[in-house]
């Protein structure tokens, strides 16, 4: 019986919620990059990128199971994971795996400043759907923040090349596993103060 058939025979426990969607853009992938960090620098660059592409798959078979489906976050990040995982086996390279976040980064910028230049800025049509009512000037405000968080990720994405060229594996996993989280944390308090400043008085 194939896993996908399995999969339908189980009970459908749950749904992926927005919450969970949204903390899998942070953490998603975190386990393989976990995974090749520790074993990479005990029994070395093939081993250690082994690992990481076996968790990635599981990820990826955990999410079918458990949602009978799999997301569109999680078949681009670890579906990246698991294509550069193979062209750094087959180069024997392990810099085109500690690339995915990088490139995994750029690409929201890509798809968040295209929405913008669109006049259909992201966010915007993220409100839109769960609020039609939603008043112009959140709009508005949201519109503004689809652009600035594209540059957010630009920046980030920026950063991850440098550290997957010039940092340390462990310094390197600590920016995908923490510091991405962190910074983002601390841009959502600073948009926070921004939007209130923003808001019409009465």
């Amino acid at each position: 019986m194939s896993l996908l058939n399995q999969a339908k025979e189980l009970p459908l426990t749950s749904k992926p919620t927005p919450k969970g969607q949204f903390l899998a853009l942070f953490f998603g992938g975190l386990l393989p990059v976990i995974a090749f960090t520790v074993i990479e620098e005990k029994y070395g660059i093939v081993a250690g990128l082994i690992a990481g592409m076996a968790f990635g798959f599981g990820e990826i078979v955990y999410e079918l199971i458990r949602y009978r489906k799999v997301s569109t976050m999680t078949w681009v990040g670890n579906g990246m994971l698991l294509v550069l995982g193979a062209v750094s086996l087959i180069s024997n390279e392990g810099i085109w795996f500690k690339l995915q976040p990088a490139l995994f980064e750029f690409g929201f910028f890509i798809f968040l400043l295209g929405s913008w230049f669109l006049k259909k800025p992201f966010l915007v049509l993220m409100i839109e759907k769960q609020n039609p009512d939603a008043p112009d000037f959140l709009k508005r405000n949201l519109s503004g923040m689809t652009l600035r968080l594209s540059f957010f990720f630009f920046a980030h994405a920026a950063l991850a090349t440098w550290a997957a060229y010039a940092w340390s594996t462990g310094a390197w996993a600590l920016l995908k596993g923490v510091g991405l989280t962190v910074s983002m944390i601390v841009y959502m308090v600073l948009e926070v103060l921004y939007a209130r400043k923003r808001i019409p008085r009465n």
